[in-house]
């Protein structure tokens, strides 16, 4: 199996994606609700249970981990690589980077939790292979809570968007990085705030394509990960709307258990 982990219910964004490029993989999801967010946490928190849950993971034979979630990717994606050195580690930046440096870009945009962009971690690695790009980050305290309420498309969502990106317009960007999973979910509203010059880049899109290719390129694994559509979805306690973020990533509900093994 692919085994997955967020700190809640945004990493289904990244499954759904994932679904996309890859259909008949089988995959194991944890989003650890009891802790979330862990975008307010202090590094040594978010690293201790990460590792806990990708060792959770291993256990129920998850053969590549993906780390849906942009601050485990920002915090401890280099420790867990680290740690578990003989199994494949996809995090959420480093594809993102991959595909904003594709394109001519000269002035880029970042959007993401508190932690994820007092980390500095886009910044160092754009800069580090091209240090003649300007980054301008600005952390959305608000937007996971009005995306989990299913504030979708509301005139408040609307309106805490416009005021979050108006300095992005001002600095006159070429991309805008999606550093959040929940973030893609308010595409359409991002989009009419951003214009339409401006390329998005949605790290779930970026990720699910590296792993495509991966996977591909690695036969040895590929016939390791469990094929079919018997997917499975863990959460270390009851995620909050569920279902109303579930019907927006895959138009259905889906089945969950909890479990409070990690601790």
């Amino acid at each position: 199996m692919i085994g997955i982990f967020d700190s809640g219910i945004g990493g289904l964004t990244v499954v759904k994606e994932i679904f996309k490029e890859l259909p008949n993989y089988q995959i194991i999801y944890f989003g650890d609700t009891a802790r979330l967010p862990y975008g307010t946490k202090g590094e040594n928190f978010v690293k201790k249970y990460s590792e806990k849950i990708v060792r959770w993971l291993l256990k129920r034979k998850a053969k590549i981990i993906v780390i849906a979630c942009n601050t485990a990717s920002a915090l401890a994606s280099e420790y867990l690589k680290n740690r578990f050195k003989k199994i494949p580690i996809f995090d959420m930046i480093n594809p993102a980077i991959k595909d904003v440096l594709s394109e001519d870009n000269k002035r880029i945009g970042v959007i993401g939790t508190y932690r994820t962009i007092k980390s500095g971690v886009y910044e160092k690695k754009i800069l580090k292979l091209n240090s003649e790009i300007k980054i301008f980050s600005k952390s959305c305290p608000l937007l996971v809570p009005l995306i989990e309420e299913g504030f979708i498309e509301s005139t408040i969502t609307e309106n805490i968007v416009k005021y979050y990106l108006g300095e992005f317009k001002i600095k006159k960007i070429d991309s805008l990085i999606l550093g959040c999973t929940h973030y893609p979910l308010l595409h359409k509203i991002i989009k009419r705030n951003i214009g339409n010059d401006i390329k998005i880049i949605n790290p779930a899109k970026s990720l699910a394509k590296e792993l495509k290719i991966f996977i591909k390129n690695n036969k040895t694994i590929d016939i390791k990960i469990k094929k079919g559509l018997n997917h499975q979805f863990f959460f270390s306690d009851n995620p909050y709307n569920l279902d109303k973020i579930a019907k927006l990533c895959f138009n259905k509900k889906i089945k969950i258990k909890i479990n409070e093994e990690i601790i």
